[in-house]
């Protein structure tokens, strides 16, 4: 989408410190029957008398839908003139399941009012609260001669149809929350370590390249390592002691090795802040059963976490062995919740599990055998799975609707965070489920290795989706 020349209010629509006294109005959600009244009014006014687009009336089930939103523009009176709705994508057996697919409709104005921004104004403000809403798809069906303004506002034309005998045009917008997530977290790698590439032996061992884990030369030993951001160990200590244990365990169970220590580097500002970070990693080493061995401890320093984790397997599973045609697999705990402070971003189930799930979750890789497999990272469930179709050397599809996710929780946040205990696994199509795993850890084929690079999602009406365009890396194929 085309950003707008001044920074856009998500609330109202209009730049931070306009004065809407001298533009003449405001966009906010509609809050009382009043502004739902006189918006159906203006829609009745429009498509009804008007252009005749609909007999009789213009009401349908979206308005019914407890979940469409819809936006007003509102004058210093009070008046509304002019409004838009927003609201999950109806039909296509979907029900009330929203799996991140909205729709923006009966966009009206006031017919004196047309020269005054309104139009634009209240898409970029739909625009905006489906963003905040998680929104993966958001399509609009608008009459030819409002083509052009939604374009103008980073809309694709995908169509042509007709509504009431009048030509009409289909449009996309992509919020392109996934890539934004991709972009960030790993599109920088392969140039930040093309030294390393360049080293005798490169960035791995053959076939290894962009795993987060690395078997040994030599040995039946794999390591690997990470490191939690500094910011994430000031705000939450004891978590980010936990999730350094979490993420490098994670890493081991995705090639399919049995865990046998760990060691630590970690740095504290302070005595109460290093006890807190030990904690969580003593608590988090506790419940998976795996020792740290040792590492090294400063204080009075800035803050700093990173953890090695030791395993070992006679057949590590590579990020990059399955190939086009074969099936992906999401496994994911889809038990506990948000951890607090950080809802949209961090799923937690790992903190309340017993150690004989957690070592049974982690043991799933290494039992079934896959072609592929790699653990869903900070890039979370889209990025990641681009990641491994990078390394497979091939791109990938998710069904959007095949994804398994806790209940209340938006597809677009379930995506992009990083969501605890989630494995994906590459194979050929037919391959068996794994077998065994506790409650609420659900498996589920919901994608396939394509020819395409990128990722795409493929939509319940056949429609795809483009959410990371290349390689999320550029590290390539292993």
């Amino acid at each position: 989408m085309r950003p707008p020349i001044a920074e856009m209010s998500i609330l109202s629509g209009q730049p931070r410190g306009l004065d809407t006294t001298r533009v003449g109005y405001l966009i906010t959600p509609a809050t009382t029957p009043a502004h739902h009244d006189a918006y159906r009014r203006l829609r009745r006014a429009t498509f009804v008398d008007d252009q005749k687009v609909f007999p009789g009336s213009d009401i349908d089930d979206i308005d019914d839908d407890p979940r469409t939103l819809v936006l007003v523009a509102v004058t210093p009176e009070g008046g509304v003139v002019g409004g838009v709705r927003i609201a999950p994508r109806h039909g296509w057996g979907l029900g009330d399941d929203d799996i991140g697919w909205w729709t923006g409709s009966r966009l009206v104005v006031d017919r004196s009012r047309h020269d005054t921004g309104i139009g634009p104004a209240l898409v970029r403000a739909a625009c905006a609260h489906a963003s905040e809403r998680g929104v993966l798809r958001f399509d609009a069906t608008v009459a030819r001669p409002h083509r052009r303004m939604f374009a103008h506002l980073g809309w694709q034309d995908v169509g042509v149809c007709e509504i009431g005998g009048r030509p009409h045009v289909r449009m996309r917008w992509d919020p392109r929350r996934i890539a934004h997530v991709a972009e960030r977290t790993k599109s920088f790698l392969a140039d930040a370590l093309e030294p390393f590439r360049r080293q005798s032996g490169g960035l791995g061992p053959a076939g290894f390249t962009g795993d987060d884990g690395v078997p040994v030369p030599g040995s039946d030993i794999v390591a690997a390592c990470d490191a939690i951001l500094p910011s994430m160990v000031d705000r939450d200590p004891e978590w980010a002691g936990w999730c350094s244990v979490l993420v490098n365990l994670n890493d081991l169970a995705a090639m399919g090795a049995t865990p046998t220590g760990l060691l630590d580097a970690v740095g504290a500002t302070t005595r109460s802040q290093l006890t807190r970070i030990v904690r969580g990693m003593a608590g988090a080493a506790r419940a998976w059963d795996v020792p740290v061995l040792g590492g090294h401890t400063q204080l009075g320093v800035p803050a700093s976490l990173a953890v090695t984790a030791l395993g070992t397997t006679s057949r590590p599973v590579p990020a990059g062995g399955a190939g086009v045609g074969e099936q992906i697999r999401l496994t994911v705990d889809v038990s506990g919740g948000w951890r607090p402070g950080y809802h949209g971003g961090q799923w937690d189930s790992t903190s309340t599990r017993s150690t004989v799930d957690l070592r049974t979750m982690n043991a799933m890789v290494r039992d079934l055998a896959p072609h592929a497999a790699k653990d869903v990272s900070m890039a979370g469930i889209a990025g990641t799975t681009g990641m491994l179709a990078e390394a497979c050397g091939t791109g990938a599809e998710i069904d959007v609707a095949a994804v398994p996710r806790p209940g209340g929780v938006d597809m677009g946040s379930w995506l992009t965070c990083f969501p605890g205990f989630a494995m994906l696994t590459a194979d050929p199509a037919g391959s068996a489920a794994p077998a065994g795993l506790p409650r609420d850890v659900v498996s589920t084929v919901c994608g396939r290795l394509t020819t395409t690079p990128g990722v795409r999602l493929r939509w319940p009406d056949g429609v795809t989706t483009t959410a990371v365009r290349a390689g999320v890396t550029g590290l390539g194929h292993a």
